[in-house]
């Protein structure tokens, strides 16, 4: 009778795990920063995959918010705000293949599960407004390039070295800086 008891309550509190399992290994590797890694890592190496997959998830989100922004902004310059959106959009999906190189060349793994983006962002994505608006698609976008451009800086601090991925760091960090003249350009001519 005891280990039927004993049994009962094991699945009882085994029910919730199974069931919220994604969300609790999410919240797991979260917290205990527990990245996936292919082969033995150095402690420092760890650091910087770990800063490469906020990198990626915050390149991914930016990807995806240019994305969108160029399907439904609409108003005065819309045309000339499309062309940038998708060159800038193009420019992130290429930022996050760099630095998936630089993750896998240490022996790492990039984020594998499309929704840990949101939770290992440093910089998150601000959804758009429905109507299109070219003022806040512009506006939420050079935040988004603001913060992009000061973790950039702050990262290259911590790679001096790894001199191939200070290279590209450095690439990346022009290109979000060009990002940022180039929507404040539109913005100031709506």
């Amino acid at each position: 009778m005891r280990v039927q008891s004993l049994l009962f309550f094991i699945i009882i509190l085994l029910i919730p795990v199974i069931i919220f399992r994604k969300n609790i290994k999410s919240k797991f590797f979260l917290k205990n920063k527990k990245y996936v890694l292919t082969k033995v890592v150095s402690h420092s190496d760890k650091k910087i995959i770990k800063l490469l997959n906020i990198a990626i998830a915050d390149e991914w989100l930016a990807y995806y918010q240019y994305w969108v922004g160029a399907k439904i902004v609409n108003g005065n310059l819309a045309q000339e705000a499309i062309k940038e959106l998708v060159q800038h959009a193009n420019d992130e999906k290429r930022h996050a293949e760099m630095l998936t190189e630089h993750i896998i060349k240490l022996g790492g793994l990039p984020i594998l599960d499309f929704a840990d983006l949101q939770i290992i962002s440093g910089c998150g994505y601000i959804v758009p407004p429905m109507s299109g608006d070219i003022k806040t698609i512009l506006e939420q976008n050079i935040e988004g390039e603001r913060c992009a451009i000061k973790f950039y800086k702050d990262l290259l601090t911590q790679v001096q070295d790894y001199t191939e991925l200070e290279k590209d760091i450095v690439i990346i960090l022009k290109d979000e800086e060009e990002h940022e003249r180039d929507l404040t350009e539109i913005l100031n001519k709506v």
